[in-house]
């Protein structure tokens, strides 16, 4: 079975026998350590099938091939698990007030993360006059990533689309609340099963209105997984998706006169001497620099947090010798 949709602790999954409502066994929620090791749209999932009822339990979650991961809002260290088992990640763009290379940035080297292969889609295109200006901006930043331009509200180069969506694939569509996500959905699909609704006058934006995660098979035979927009995106996992994203930056660095050259005030500092010659731009620097900061005080959140799991199991343990130990002494 496949996990097709998700909100709030509620399963539906798609079986041999159609669509199932689902629960998580007792035995599999006790011994589950972790959100991110529940359920998540397109996972695989292995339980019993009550057909009588057109309801299963779930019992164990199959290995995932890729899963696009965020930190939980707020101060929690938790993963947060958004689509599972996805071949394609569609980074959906606004050409409106929504467009931000630092934003693409971020989601890209999220995307890396996955395992999963990112395309950046700028969506709008009818709305700005600019697009082919915008589309070689985002190449500067998206290096070796697909990128197209369309305006799906006006069906104009959804066409492009077709070269990622096969039977048997999986595509999530990924980014900000009003970007167009379930507009080109309901393109793919050619009717308006995902609702829109209309676009605000103040910035051109469409209204937020997907609530959860939900995987949709298109006629064609492809997958695609809509989620709601994500005014939050706060990193996951760890830098090899930023080496990936700033791979200019990275060899630049390669390049400093000295190997542990702080990039602040050495001579010799290849990333300085890129940035005043007009090469680097100052911006997208100090993104990585953001960035990197971001994925190492995570990296240093999840090693107190493990650090902390373990002394509590082991306290636990303690604890329970003791018990064991008293018995036993009170049996002599």
């Amino acid at each position: 079975m496949r996990i097709i949709r998700e909100n709030r602790g509620k399963y539906i999954a798609y079986g041999e026998t159609g669509e199932l409502a689902c629960e998580i066994s007792g035995k599999y929620r006790f011994e589950t350590d972790g959100k991110a090791n529940f359920p998540a749209v397109g996972d695989w999932v292995a339980g019993s099938v009550l057909p009588c009822e057109m309801k299963a339990i779930i019992h164990t979650l199959l290995s995932r091939k890729s899963v696009f991961s965020r930190k939980v809002a707020g101060q929690i260290t938790d993963e947060q698990v958004v689509a599972a088992n996805i071949d394609t990640i569609f980074i959906v763009v606004g050409l409106d007030l929504n467009y931000s290379l630092r934003r693409i940035e971020r989601y890209l080297a999220m995307a890396w993360n996955s395992g999963a292969t990112p395309v950046v889609i700028l969506n709008k295109s009818d709305l700005c006059p600019e697009a082919e200006t915008r589309k070689s901006e985002v190449e500067s930043v998206a290096i070796g990533v697909d990128i197209h331009t369309l305006s799906a509200a006006q069906n104009i180069g959804m066409e492009f689309l077709n070269k990622y969506i096969w039977p048997g694939l999986t595509v999530a569509f990924l980014g900000s609340s009003g970007v167009g996500k379930s507009t080109i959905i309901n393109s793919l699909l050619g009717t308006d099963k995902l609702k829109v609704n209309t676009v605000s006058e103040s910035g051109s934006r469409g209204r937020h209105t997907t609530t959860h995660r939900e995987l949709i098979l298109l006629p064609c035979g492809g997958i695609v997984v809509d989620t709601p927009g994500m005014r939050e995106m706060q990193v996951w996992g760890d830098e090899e998706g930023l080496k990936q994203v700033f791979d200019d930056i990275e060899e630049l660095a390669s390049n400093c006169r000295f190997k542990n050259c702080s990039h602040e005030n050495e001579p010799g500092c290849a990333i300085l001497e890129a940035v005043n010659n007009g090469t680097l731009d100052p911006g997208r620097l100090e993104s990585f620099y953001k960035l990197k900061k971001e994925f190492s005080y995570l990296a240093d959140r999840r090693t107190m947090k493990s650090g902390a799991i373990e002394k509590a199991r082991w306290k636990k343990i303690s604890k329970i010798q003791k018990i064991y130990s008293r018995d036993y002494k009170d049996k002599l």
